[in-house]
């Protein structure tokens, strides 16, 4: 009789699955070489990739910030600093300006910097190199030890005290060659900046015309020096790493095969994705935390500036909220990079020393428990000295892949101060170009003013002045005079006189070279043939002598054939030569704005334009400080000299000195004619007694009702 039996599900023994492995190893193992060969070819076209797909999204990122700008182009569309609106990435715009500035601190593989970086390059090398033997020295050390080999553990010892001294001379050299690479950096970078920021009245212009920086002081000195350090310690940072990781990495697939170092990697490049999106915009935070300082800085400059203005409305109490507020909203900004680092690094720690560590634990011990194609040693000693190689160059390549992580930090910081050196670099091309950018305050947006304002006049330089329809626009944007003809020939000494805001320190800048003109034609003369004298002169640091010379260097003095003699004898026009007789004489170096009193600090002024002798000078109420006849001395010793005058002031003692006059009425009108003095000084006092005797009607009138009533 037939048994029917229940059909069993079928259930492979130990012998079978251990049949199936070694069956799929041997198969492995025969089409190994293929297989890696698929298998990184494929991560090549995944990396190429993406690295398209991520300088598509750079371009149209970059195509819809253009698109944006477009539509804020104009005058007073900035709000703020430039440096804070830009926002601070690792895109193609950070590349760029890395590339600029990398072309100015390296100018040609000639250059001192590339010379050096060449050889920064060498002791990287050497330095691998050094640590490559160690690993393996290490490794025969343990060995022998295990062993019992004295000897040759000895002479092991021996070889690793002899190698300590190329190792340490080689870490002590990359110290070297790190702060010589930011001292040449930022050497090159302020050369570079001071002969773009000290041209064309870039200066001036990056303060009175423009907005868009704050706090050029702090760009220079500060953020220069930053980034030189910081790209000198990048560079120092990510080569070395890089390099570590590719050697080592090269020598333990040789040990433990390239499949498990594959796995492992990939294990840390998915760890190290996830650490990457937790990590903060620590960039951006560098770049705020900078502006923010600048502007503690400059509110503090700013009280310095003017502390006698302060301290006479006694507003020291509202100076030290404004103060407080700043360093406030600094501290609570630095309070957060800091609490941000602090969970960051809790992050890194963990998976960089210990989560990384496991997986290289489990890597050496590949050799130990399984036989590796290629590598040989079957002993304890053969195996002990496989698992402290491999486990020292696991040790040192992965403290350079977390290097290289940590350098993403560094990265992003470089990225804040290449963000503030390039736009302070961009701001000064946009000015010497014309283009400015300025919150205004005022009635620039109305439709006619706006169309002034976007205006741009012709100027040509001629041997007279002269001023054909052109604006005269106010620093807020304001137009005070829509346009302005006057002219003005060799010898025709001009009187400027007006309210206050009426346009007369605009005419000067102008005439200065300082501010654009918004139409009409201008015509004057070289800038070095007109001299400006303001009412409060400026006297430089440096000797008594440069004080005269001003802004002439000692040897272009000796140049014109001037000596101290016929300087001594220019003081002497003014009456100031005792001043030679104080200690130092000459070469005597003070503050000479604390130094000298106002009334003669605007007598060297009068000297200096006497040492000049230009073709035409503008005097703004230079003489305020000084007596009639010391004022009259100046006039015609500058007359004497065949200088044109053109003074901007009240005083009636400087009419007869004067053949015409441009007068504004502080409501967009002016008036331009000859200047006859004695016949403007009968008028004058006419119209004075004229003046007194209307005041005078009020009180008639009350003595006539009194008289009427009584």
């Amino acid at each position: 009789m037939a048994v029917l039996s229940k059909p069993s599900t079928f259930r492979p023994s130990s012998q079978s699955v251990k049949a199936i492995l070694n069956d799929l190893t041997s198969r492995y193992l025969q089409h190994r070489t293929r297989i890696s060969r698929a298998v990184y070819l494929t991560l090549f076209v995944a990396l190429i990739n993406r690295i398209r797909n991520a300088i598509a999204e750079q371009k149209a990122a970059s195509q819809r910030q253009a698109e944006l700008r477009s539509k804020n182009v104009g005058t007073g569309s900035t709000e703020g600093e430039a440096t804070s609106r830009k926002k601070v990435e690792l895109n193609r715009e950070f590349f760029k300006n890395l590339l600029r500035l990398l072309k100015i601190v390296i100018p040609g593989w000639r250059s001192k910097e590339f010379r050096l970086l060449i050889s920064h390059s060498i002791f990287l090398v050497l330095r691998t190199m050094i640590s490559l033997y160690v690993a393996e020295l290490d490794g025969k050390l343990v060995s022998n030890l295990v062993r019992g080999k004295g000897r040759d553990f000895l002479t092991g010892l021996v070889w690793w005290m002899a190698v300590a001294v190329p190792a340490t001379f080689t870490n002590s050299m990359l110290s070297y060659h790190q702060c010589k690479l930011s001292l040449q950096y930022r050497t090159r970078l302020t050369h570079y900046i001071h002969s773009r920021y000290l041209s064309h009245m870039t200066f001036y212009t990056l303060s009175a015309l423009d907005d868009r920086i704050k706090n050029a002081d702090q760009l220079i000195t500060v953020d220069v020096a930053k980034f030189s350090n910081s790209l000198a310690e990048l560079y120092s940072n990510i080569a070395k790493p890089v390099l570590d990781m590719v050697i080592y990495n090269y020598s333990l697939s040789r040990n433990v095969g390239g499949e498990g170092l594959f796995f492992m990697s990939l294990l840390v490049q998915l760890s190290a994705n996830v650490m990457r999106a937790l990590t903060p915009p620590f960039g951006r935070y560098v770049a705020d935390e900078a502006r923010l300082e600048g502007e503690f800085r400059f509110q503090h400059s700013r009280l310095i500036d003017y502390s006698e203005e302060v301290a006479l409305y006694h507003g020291h109490e509202a100076e030290k909220d404004t103060l407080d507020k700043g360093y406030f909203t600094l501290i609570k900004h630095v309070n957060r990079i800091l609490r941000r680092r602090f969970y960051h690094g809790v992050m890194e720690d963990f998976v960089i020393k210990y989560f990384w560590g496991a997986l290289g634990l489990l890597l050496c011990s590949v050799p130990v428990f399984f036989k590796v194609p290629g590598v040989e040693g079957k002993s304890m000693g053969d195996r002990t000295e496989s698992f402290v190689t491999n486990r020292r160059m696991l040790l040192m390549s992965s403290d350079a892949f977390g290097r290289v992580m940590f350098s993403y930090k560094e990265i992003t910081e470089l990225a804040g101060y290449t963000s503030r050196v390039s736009t302070l670099l961009d701001v000064i091309d946009d000015i010497q170009a014309g283009h400015f950018e300025k919150k205004l305050v005022s009635s620039a947006d109305t439709e006619e003013n706006a169309a002034v304002l976007r205006g741009r006049g012709e100027v040509t330089e001629g041997p007279d002045i002269e001023f054909r329809d052109v604006p005269i626009v106010s620093p807020n944007g304001d137009v005070l005079v829509r346009k302005l003809s006057f002219t003005v020939k060799p010898g025709d000494h001009l009187l400027i006189v007006g309210p206050n805001g009426c346009g007369k320190s605009s005419l000067f800048r102008i005439l200065g070279g300082l501010w654009p003109v918004y139409g009409g034609n201008v015509r004057k003369p070289p800038f070095e043939d007109i001299f400006y004298i303001p009412q409060r002169p400026y006297l430089s640091r440096g000797s008594l002598r440069q004080q005269i010379i001003y802004p002439d260097s000692l040897r272009e003095m000796r140049d014109k054939g001037i000596t101290d003699s016929d300087l001594y004898n220019i003081l002497s026009i003014v009456e100031i030569e005792s001043i030679v007789d104080r200690p130092g004489g000459w070469d005597a170096e003070q503050e000479w704005t604390d130094v000298l009193s106002g009334g003669l600090q605007q007598r060297v002024a009068m000297a200096r334009l006497f040492y000049h002798a230009p073709k035409y000078a503008i005097l703004d109420e230079c003489t305020s400080s000084v007596t009639l006849e010391i004022e009259r001395v100046m006039y015609d010793e500058a007359k004497r000299l065949g200088i044109t005058l053109m003074t901007v002031s009240h005083r009636r003692s400087l009419w007869k000195y004067h053949s015409k006059i441009l007068q504004f009425d502080g409501q967009g009108g002016f008036v331009f004619t000859k200047l006859d003095a004695e016949r403007r000084l009968e008028l004058e006092d006419e119209r004075e007694e004229l003046e007194l005797q209307l005041r005078a009607v009020p009180d008639i009138e009350e003595r006539i009702a009194e008289l009427t009533s009584s």
